[in-house]
């Protein structure tokens, strides 16, 4: 197994390399985080599906349905294993961690590294809910971010892309030099031409949502009262040009508008629950690459500091709805709101001043610069209290093998 010392190599805000330890730590301190279990059920926990399960939200989904809820179940991702050149990416590592913390609280949980959006992987999580966990699929909990998805019927290609829809937009960014120094630019995003909106609703639209949905139902594995969550985010009106107004926002529309199709067609064969899940704000790797997101999330926290919420603990409140601890607590449009801390009026005020004010002098003194620093680090595994890194440190980490059920 090969061993050596690695340290950060990026561009901007793209990591080229992951350190497994610290990876393996940020999952643990994760799970420290999630809030204990208000009461987990008798014998085995609900059978669980969390799709997205390596990253970000997804991540903060399985580890706080596996500790606040109990559950047992399949998780899926699509990472990259270690090559004699590369360490594998950040996400395959913390799978690794995840399987010894569910290993560990006694959790059945198969881990399962592939294309979310294949026909031939919901087969397989099919068969392993009936083989493994009895034929019955208690919640599915989608949270998928991908730049490009295959459509299995038609083998048509789409790619999302991040653009305004009408206009150009100019908006301010943040960026850090080769030496760590903070600089707010302003750049400017043409707007969607064409079919970029129609391609970005197809890959990170409701569509793939749905056909788990339908391919587990078609195989009978969907049990009474079932629930499904896909995880979205709404912002700030600072970002919605780009964001909730733009392409990903037409993208986000239509899962909402899946989420509505889903519930009522669930509600009537199942007595079962579809939703969208609003989360807050987080650094995350599919966030830092849009564009003003950086800037924003490091003024929120300024703004903030430590009562922004994390998502590991912002998951652990919509379990606690999903599983019935606590009632839905839904929005006029039917969703699920983890993002009121975010978008209180006061808050919201406190970063547009900030805002207004940021520049490549002033961003030290009204960002948590230290902070976003680090939290952009801590997705690769660098930057994390407690590792040495001047330490060899084994890449050839193995996907992890599920102990017979």
């Amino acid at each position: 197994m090969s061993e050596r010392v690695l340290t950060p190599r990026n561009r901007g805000f793209l990591f080229l390399d992951s350190h497994p330890r610290g990876c393996e730590r940020v999952v643990a301190d994760m799970w420290r985080e999630c809030p204990e279990p208000l009461g987990l059920p008798a014998g085995d926990g609900p059978v669980a599906l969390v799709i997205g399960s390596s990253a970000g939200y997804g991540l903060a989904a399985t580890l706080a349905g596996l500790k606040r809820a109990g559950i047992r179940g399949i998780a899926v991702s699509f990472e990259k294993a270690p090559t004699p050149r590369r360490t594998a990416t950040a996400g395959w590592y913390r799978t690794a961690a995840t399987a010894e913390l569910a290993r560990d609280a006694g959790r059945d949980l198969v881990l399962l590294n592939g294309d979310a959006f294949s026909d031939a992987l919901k087969d397989r999580v099919a068969d392993l809910v009936e083989q493994r966990f009895g034929g019955r699929l208690d919640h599915l909990v989608y949270s998928v971010a991908a730049p490009r998805r295959t459509d299995p019927d038609t083998g048509t290609a789409y790619a999302s892309v991040l653009k305004p829809i009408g206009a150009a937009h100019r908006t301010k960014t943040l960026v850090f030099d080769d030496r760590g120094a903070p600089e707010v630019r302003e750049v400017e995003t043409g707007p969607a031409e064409g079919d970029d909106v129609e391609q970005t609703v197809a890959v990170m639209g409701g569509a793939d949502w749905a056909r788990w949905i339908d391919r587990l139902a078609a195989r009978g594995v969907l049990a009474p009262g079932f629930s499904t969550a896909a995880l979205s985010y709404i912002g700030s009106p600072l970002t919605a040009a780009i964001y909730r107004q733009g392409t990903i926002g037409a993208a986000k529309a239509h899962l909402e508008a899946t989420a509505r199709t889903l519930d009522e067609r669930l509600a009537a064969s199942l007595g079962g629950r579809a939703v969208t899940s609003v989360n807050g704000a987080a650094v995350t790797q599919s966030s830092t690459a849009i564009p003003g997101i950086a800037l924003y999330t490091g003024l929120l926290r300024g703004v903030l500091g430590t009562d922004l919420v994390p998502p590991v603990r912002q998951l652990a409140a919509l379990w606690d709805q999903l599983t019935g601890l606590a009632p839905l607590a839904l929005d006029d449009e039917g969703r699920v709101r983890l993002d009121t801390w975010e978008l209180a009026d006061e808050v919201q005020a406190a970063v547009a001043e900030r805002w207004r004010a940021a520049t490549t002098d002033t961003v030290a003194d009204l960002a948590d610069l230290d902070w976003f620093r680090a939290e952009v680090q801590r997705l690769y595994g660098f930057a994390v209290p407690g590792v040495d890194y001047t330490v060899p440190v084994a890449t050839d980490v193995p996907w992890p093998t599920p102990v017979a059920s």
